[in-house]
């Protein structure tokens, strides 16, 4: 709670008389930073004219991250997996439907995607879909760690690789 005045500026009172208590603090605080990068993708998502720009907004918002784009403190989904996995369920399945739902919308971009033609049919969707999500919270976990922004760009770069490689033969 210290860190959380801190950053605010706002007494424990003031927080305590919006808030239960600290785990509601804390799914409120997902929510809304969570809620950024989705409302950031879901733009430029729609933005993009074909599916494969839309399947490669991921890395552009992503990338964006490490510039301090979005957040300072990190992607919201791996701080919550690995703060909250056996010690918060709540915050725990909030970051579970946060990855369900990343999945569902790359699988179902390749989906369409492959039923406007511009995608190779014989794509393995779902490992596709889980193999991106890992990259690049995996690239961002090892950015942060080791506080080398470039390893999140060489995993991104790999990211863009595999869906350059969805793309059909025209």
């Amino acid at each position: 709670m210290s860190d959380l005045t801190d950053a605010t500026g706002l007494s424990k009172g003031s927080i305590y008389g919006n808030f239960e208590n600290k785990e509601e603090v804390a799914l409120a605080v997902f929510d809304f930073n969570a809620a950024k990068i989705s409302t950031q993708v879901r733009t430029k998502i729609d933005a993009a004219l074909t599916y494969h720009d839309k399947l490669l907004v991921y890395s552009k918002v992503y990338r964006s991250m490490l510039k301090g784009v979005l957040s300072a403190g990190g992607c919201p989904i791996l701080n919550t997996a690995t703060e909250a996995d056996d010690t918060n369920n709540q915050l725990k399945d909030r970051a579970a439907k946060a990855v369900l739902k990343w999945e569902k919308n790359l699988c179902e971009l390749m989906e369409k995607g492959i039923q406007a033609g511009e995608l190779r049919k014989d794509i393995a969707i779902r490992q596709t879909a889980l193999s991106v999500i890992a990259l690049i919270e995996g690239g961002l976990m090892i950015a942060k760690v080791t506080n080398d922004p470039t390893a999140m760009d060489k995993v991104l770069k790999t990211v863009e690789s595999i869906i350059e490689s969805l793309q059909a033969v025209q």
